[in-house]
């Protein structure tokens, strides 16, 4: 089953080159808070030491909703030293993007993460960020960019990977580098993640699949796997087996305690999650197939196959395109 609804992307760049400051644009232009809602700058980099130096050392996860579609984004180190976290969370996502300062270029963490992304064959979107500093060489940089790829022997398809030109500062991105001003928001950017980043497949079907790519922590829940279902069902109370990636031989036995979805740059309590599910509060689909869809307000459009629609407030279903839809009064 492909989820059209869904994109994972995965934010990677040299240090200090705006990944951050970037995907705090991308929440508040997508409606990820509210109007009167107070959000601290650099919102990603929740941890004391990381606002206190001003980087991000542990990968972070985050979603935002854009024409109906669900983009999570993993905004991941870009410190030589914690570079360790870039090739775990790259196993969980189906494409990067990678953005590189106008003004510095191609720097030697962004050769490292690079390396990584086409060795695994994913979708590839770049940005050249910070197209507002005075000292931005935006032809030099692409070429840079192309040549970094040359080097590190990328197909005919990954060099002609999708370019735009972002200010993660002033919000705003465009296609056409030699006017930056052109830009007004990060519609460019949002619109090429769509089109070029491949959607993920999975079968709800199948047995329960989950790759957990890090481990978070929480003082009421206490340690967390964060990770992407590959196939089947999880749920809360189900057992399941924990499988050493480095070691076959060794098992262990656990129970689903707690589930939680990434909604903004926050978590969410739910009780299931599966390979084919599509959950939201306002959810708008066309040409998609999903077993089960849950939202506030649903609308399903043409070319749709949906198994099941749980919605709260309303639904607007074109005919054929439902199976079974149950108002669940939330």
């Amino acid at each position: 089953m492909v989820r059209n609804d869904l994109r994972n992307v995965a934010i990677i760049a040299h240090v200090d080159h705006g990944k951050t400051t970037l995907v705090d644009a991308m929440l508040r232009q997508s409606g990820a808070f509210r109007d009167n809602q107070v959000v601290a700058e650099r919102v990603m980099d929740s941890g004391d030491i990381e606002r206190e130096r001003g980087i991000t050392i542990l990968a972070k996860n985050c979603s935002c909703t854009y024409k109906g579609v669900k983009i999570n984004i993993v905004d991941t180190p870009g410190h030589a030293d914690f570079g360790g976290e870039v090739e775990r969370v790259l196993k969980m996502v189906n494409g990067v993007l990678l953005l590189v300062d106008a003004a510095e270029g191609c720097m030697p963490q962004t050769r490292f993460v690079l390396q990584k992304a086409l060795q695994q064959n994913l979708s590839l979107v770049i940005a050249v960020n910070k197209i507002d500093r005075p000292d931005a060489r935006i032809a030099e940089v692409i070429d840079e960019i192309l040549e970094l790829l040359m080097d590190l022997g990328a197909t005919d398809e990954q060099l002609d990977s999708p370019m735009v030109f972002c200010s993660g500062r002033n919000g705003t991105a465009s296609y056409d580098w030699t006017d930056p001003s052109s830009g007004t928001d990060l519609k460019p950017l949002f619109d090429t993640i769509l089109k070029y980043v491949q959607p993920p497949e999975g079968e709800p079907e199948e047995p329960l699949q989950m790759l957990v790519s890090s481990v978070d922590y929480n003082d009421f829940v206490g340690r967390m796997g964060v990770g992407r279902v590959q196939n089947g069902v999880i749920k809360v109370g189900s057992a399941i087996q924990v499988c050493d990636w480095h070691n076959p031989d060794v098992h262990m036995s656990g129970r689903i305690t707690k589930l939680f979805d990434f909604k903004a740059n926050g978590r969410e309590p739910i009780e299931s999650a599966q390979a084919g599910d599509i959950e939201g509060d306002d959810v708008d689909l066309e040409y998609t197939q999903a077993d089960v869809v849950r939202g506030r307000r649903v609308r399903i459009g043409e070319g749709c196959s949906i198994g099941r629609v749980e919605y709260s407030e309303s639904l607007d279903a074109l005919p054929g395109t439902v199976g079974e839809a149950v108002q669940t009064g939330e």
